[in-house]
């Protein structure tokens, strides 16, 4: 068996509907996480516009683009006008019919649409309701809108990346929304298993500002015990020397040197600088992060005399964990990406197929498949409002004369 097969069997969210009520990025990535995991997820979004990441990034078709394929598949999509009573009433009937919702509207935006988590769970106590929110729902900002990059300056983590004598930097990924949305993820699954011991439902709130905070993790904590911002160190580890990013002649690549032994094998057998091994001010690497301004020159000369292909080579051969720096392109085209199948290609009726990324979990050791590949906007609409409302074709027809679907 090949690490490409997929899994057949039925996945661990089989039988769950979710209804995605979210928009950008937080909860589309929820949704997706969800979906990738058995679960049935049906998009809800406008009839003409759609969900806002349509318009950004590299087009896709008419409708779509690599920023909304990025977190959109395993999903149905339905087209509701939210701002007219019938499209709120239609949301509402198949709100009824869901395990989870997820909604990430301005504050008292879902409640005026009568599809709040209170309104809903009279009629569906077992309801699991996720509200993603740029800040704490009860707190002084609770109206005030959130995205990704102020979340980034507002929790310390532009202030930890890039470099030393550089400002201030953003991560290359919109790194808040995405872990926001994994956090939301988990919570709805430990909301789903409760439910299924209790039978109630759960109305989970989060906020990017509380996410963001929780990224700085270990960086964070030294902060408060320093009593001010710790150093940026790029490429750098703030804790473990050397470890990074380092110029062999031809090119970058990352040495991670993780313990003593491997560092005294480091001296000795790749760079050949034996003397740095018994060095009293590297022997562990306590000594070696205080005195990395005296060890990392004579390493980075070293490493700079000799090939990536030889360092890799003796790096591997000696232990140490190492590797290239890839190219986005080359990383995802690479056969290691290729032979895991993380990229598939997915028909698509306009483009005739696009690339769509593979969940990244396993279970028995395959990985779940690309069951729906990113939805045409509205694509699904009279699938669903027939399966699960019951409507007729006129009614649908109906709809559509108005603009509600």
């Amino acid at each position: 068996m090949t690490t490409t097969s997929t899994l057949s069997a039925p996945l661990p969210l089989a039988g769950v509907r979710v209804l995605d009520l979210s928009r950008v990025l937080a909860g589309p990535m929820c949704a997706m996480v969800l979906g990738d995991l058995g679960a049935e997820v049906i998009k809800v979004e406008h009839p003409r516009r759609g969900d806002d990441t349509r318009d950004w990034g590299r087009r896709v078709g008419s409708t779509e683009t690599a920023y909304f394929n990025s977190v959109n598949r395993n999903k149905r999509s339905v087209a509701l006008d939210l701002q007219t009573p019938q499209g709120q009433e239609l949301a509402r009937a198949l709100a009824l019919q869901s395990d989870v919702v997820i909604q990430n509207f301005k504050l008292g935006g879902v409640e005026k649409m009568g599809l709040g988590y209170e309104q809903l769970r009279s009629q569906r106590p077992g309801l699991v309701y996720c509200s993603i929110s740029g800040y704490d729902r009860s707190g002084p900002e609770a109206a005030r809108p959130g995205y990704d990059l102020l979340v980034q300056g507002e929790a310390g983590l532009m202030a930890l990346n890039g470099e030393a004598d550089r400002p201030p930097l953003k991560f290359g990924i919109a790194a808040v929304d995405m872990f926001t949305g994994m956090y939301a993820a988990q919570a709805v699954l430990a909301a789903l298993y409760e439910r299924e011991r209790g039978g109630q439902g759960r109305h989970i709130e989060m906020a990017l500002f509380d996410c963001g905070l929780m990224i700085t993790s270990y960086y964070g904590l030294e902060a408060l015990l320093l009593g001010e911002d710790p150093p940026r160190y790029g490429n750098a580890h703030p804790s473990i020397v050397p470890y990074g990013v380092f110029d062999a002649a031809d090119g970058p690549l990352v040495i991670t040197v993780g313990n003593n032994s491997q560092f005294q094998r480091f001296c000795r057998e790749v760079i050949e600088r034996p003397e740095l091994a018994g060095d009293p001010r590297f022997q562990t690497n306590l000594d070696r992060s205080a005195h990395r301004a005296e060890l990392l020159p004579h390493i980075e000369r070293e490493l700079a005399r000799r090939t990536r292909r030889e360092l890799l080579d003796r790096l591997n051969a000696c232990g140490i964990p190492c590797g290239e720096v890839l190219g986005l392109r080359e990383a995802l085209t690479s056969p290691r990406a290729v032979d895991a199948g993380l990229v598939t290609q997915q028909p698509h009726p306009e483009a005739g197929s696009t690339p769509v990324l593979a969940p990244p979990y396993r279970f028995d050791g395959l990985r779940p498949p690309v069951r729906r590949p990113p939805p045409q906007l509205g694509g699904d609409t009279r699938q669903v409002l027939q399966e699960l409302l019951a409507l007729s074709d006129d009614e649908i027809a109906a709809l559509q004369d108005r603009g509600v679907v």
